[in-house]
Formats: structure tokens, sequence, C-alpha cells
């Protein structure tokens, strides 16, 4: 498949006024064609489902580099997957490559949640994504901790996966200073996440550094604390 074949494909399905609402929504300056999610979902699974993964690769890299609001969500999707054989470095590589793209929440999740999925297959990776605490650029960021949320999100991890729940954990007390909105956003969701698995860690978090992060988010991360 080209990706001309995958964006005529997603026009099919464009609606401008939702278009319209999404570039006013999303404030990052690109194409939007107001395709609705479930409908880009169904694509990108049909796609995953029918290519190899070089083109795989391939097509989802064409879709990013095309800046489409929509094309970006797919190239994502493409790629977000639990076990890639037989090797999954190219994917891992070429979703790290799109980070310092990220200008905008939506497509940076939805790239974090591709991403997420190859760290679970392979912590070594969180090397890499601590170079990107010291980012300046706010996205690169505040995507180490949205990448690493699945992390916050085992029920009984093991003991590499534990190691590496607090590692993350120690990065989000170094965002703590951060008061800029995205980044106290990003630490409140990862602890708020991590309250569903390990409260008392989410306790010690917010007694050692709870007064330094800003009211909304110190409350949004005790939200599903027990009384």
């Amino acid at each position: 498949m080209t990706v001309e074949e995958a964006l005529a494909a997603l026009r099919t399905q464009e609606d401008p006024a939702r278009a319209e609402g999404a570039a006013a929504y999303h404030k990052a300056e690109r194409v939007y064609l107001g395709v609705p999610n479930p409908a880009i979902n169904d694509l990108a699974t049909q796609w995953r489902r029918s290519l190899p993964l070089d083109a795989r690769l391939s097509l989802a890299d064409a879709l990013w580099q095309s800046d489409v609001h929509e094309a970006r969500v797919a190239a994502a999707k493409l790629l977000t997957q639990a076990r890639i054989r037989p090797d999954d470095n190219a994917v891992w590589q070429l979703i790290c490559s799109w980070v310092p793209d990220f200008d905008a929440w939506a497509i940076a999740d939805h790239a974090c949640t591709a991403g997420g999925k190859r760290i679970m297959a392979d912590l070594s990776r969180l090397d890499e994504v601590e170079t990107w605490t010291t980012a300046e650029h706010l996205w690169t960021k505040r995507a180490a901790l949205v990448i690493t949320l699945p992390l916050a999100r085992l029920n009984h991890p093991s003991g590499p996966e534990k190691e590496a729940r607090d590692r993350v954990l120690a990065w989000a007390a170094s965002y703590v200073p951060d008061q800029r909105w995205f980044i106290q956003k990003a630490v409140a969701w990862w602890l708020r996440d991590l309250t569903k698995h390990d409260p008392e860690a989410v306790r010690t978090f917010l007694d050692a550094h709870g007064e330094g992060m800003k009211p909304f988010a110190r409350k949004e991360a005790a939200k599903y604390l027990p009384a």
C-alpha cells in the first residue's frame, strides 16, 4: 500500500466540521481531516493485519511525514502491537525518531502508546528514554512519563519491572520543580494510574514531593488514594 492510497482511504471518512473543531482544539498547525478515532483505528488495524513488518514501517514513516493529523495517529496505530517478530528494534527506532516532532498531546499520546509496548518488550530501552528527561523540548520531556505508563499499570510487577517503576518514579520526582502545566499533568497522571496498583508508593511520593506540585496536580495524583 502506498501512502497516497492510505491518505485517500482516510479522506473517505473526512468531516470538514469535525476537522475545524479539531484544529481549534489541538492548536497545532497541520492539516486536519476530521476523521473520528474509531475509523482511523479500523483502517490501521486492517493495514496492520495485511502488511508485512517492513511495509508497515515504510507506510508508518510516510504517514508521519505527511504531517496530516489523522495520518500521524494512523502511523502510531500501525505500530501499536504487543509482540513484533522477528525483531522490533526498527519499530522502536522509528517511534523514537518521531519524538522531537511532538507538539500536541493527542498525536504524542498515540505514539507513546506504541512506544510503551516496545519498552515492556525490552526494559533496557529505558536508558534511551532517560535522556529525554532533561530535554528542553516540553513534549520530549513529557513523553518520558507518558511512554512508561504501562509500568504504572502492572498488577504484579516482576523484579526488573519493579526496579523500572522505581526508576520512573525518580524521574517524576525530578520533574516536580518544573511548573509547566503539561509536565505537572504528566506527573499526576503517572501517580494516579499507579494508585490503582501501588497506593503506598504514591503516598510515599506525595509525602516527599507533594508540596512542590501544583495544587491541581497534587489533587489529581491523590484522586484514587484510599481515605
